[in-house]
């Protein structure tokens, strides 16, 4: 995981006035990932709800993905419906097809500081009897989806990914610590740019009012990426995934986003995934694709830790708090 910051970040000037859609839009920054901290992103997040971070992912790597996906997405079929074009092609349960996505993209030390800053929850007053109990439940995936958007595909339209937690809050004036239900992080597989369909957000929207809409193209901001750039977003952001007006470009976009141990997970990674691929893992990312406990007691199996079922003779999974 990334060491934290030697120094604390900038300090926020807070506006102290509610932020709506007519408030001016925040900045949206850039980071290296070979130089920037998690607690660097995790700042400019609270910021805008969406950060660039450049040479996330090796060219090698971004390689393989594809090589271990290209097969599933060229299986997969139309979506039914409108909320995906026509022309967009889909991989899901991702840690169980591709190694190195489990591990350079689920399981990236900055992306794994950015979301225990903001998604880790700790129940600090459990009395039981006389004694008291402190837990805490760390972030666990919450979806993997691997997205190639073909030339003729039209917007998305935008929304807020924690609409699947039934988000609902009022404007606030900045961050508040407790409000995200999720996170997610876009990895460019091949070049990105607005016209080949980019994702695109509205900076500053995690802050306004839920009932406050719809959104306005108008204040889109476009995450354009190089192959192994990464693009972090709140859930609580109005995002979506762009048109692409190429003749011949694909965009290709490695995706994944975390949510809070306690919530339900957008895709059954239980389901989702050979369970015998999930065993070749190693033990910390098999508790976060949620073969973990989210302490205290949460997700167990015959009052164990669920990890024993990977490795029944494990001595070190017995405390459930």
């Amino acid at each position: 995981m990334a060491a934290s910051a030697t120094a604390s970040p900038s300090p926020i000037t807070p506006n102290k006035s509610l932020k709506s859609s007519a408030s001016p839009l925040p900045k949206v920054h850039s980071f290296n990932a070979a130089t920037t901290t998690s607690d660097q992103l995790v700042h400019a997040l609270k910021l805008a709800g969406g950060v660039i971070i450049r040479n996330f992912l090796s060219t090698e790597d971004t390689s393989q993905i594809e090589a271990d996906v290209r097969p599933h997405l060229d299986a997969d079929q139309p979506w039914k419906g409108d909320f995906f074009p026509p022309e967009t092609r889909r991989a899901c349960g991702l840690v169980g097809k591709s190694r190195t996505f489990a591990e350079k993209i689920v399981g990236n030390g900055l992306w794994l500081g950015v979301c225990d800053s903001l998604l880790s929850s700790t129940n600090v007053h459990n009395w039981t009897g006389e004694k008291n109990e402190t837990s805490t439940s760390l972030p666990q995936l919450n979806n993997t989806i691997v997205f190639s958007i073909a030339p003729g595909a039209r917007n998305q339209a935008l929304h807020r990914d924690d609409a699947i937690h039934h988000r609902d809050y009022p404007a606030v004036s900045e961050h508040v610590f407790g409000r995200d239900a999720g996170i997610g992080l876009f990895v460019a597989g091949k070049k990105a740019t607005r016209a080949n369909g980019a994702t695109r957000f509205i900076p500053g929207s995690h802050l306004w009012n839920y009932a406050e809409g719809p959104p306005k193209e108008e204040q889109t901001f476009y995450a354009e990426m190089n192959p192994g750039d990464a693009f972090m977003v709140l859930s609580a952001c109005f995002h979506g995934g762009s048109a692409n007006t190429t003749v011949d470009e694909e965009r290709l976009v490695y995706s994944t986003f975390f949510t809070r141990g306690w919530m339900r997970q957008e895709e059954n990674q239980y389901l989702a995934n050979d369970i015998e691929e999930i065993k070749k893992l190693p033990e910390w990312l098999q508790e976060r694709v949620g073969y973990g406990l989210s302490r205290p007691f949460l997700g167990w199996v015959n009052l164990s830790n669920p990890m024993l079922v990977l490795h029944p003779r494990s001595e070190k999974y017995g405390d459930l708090w």
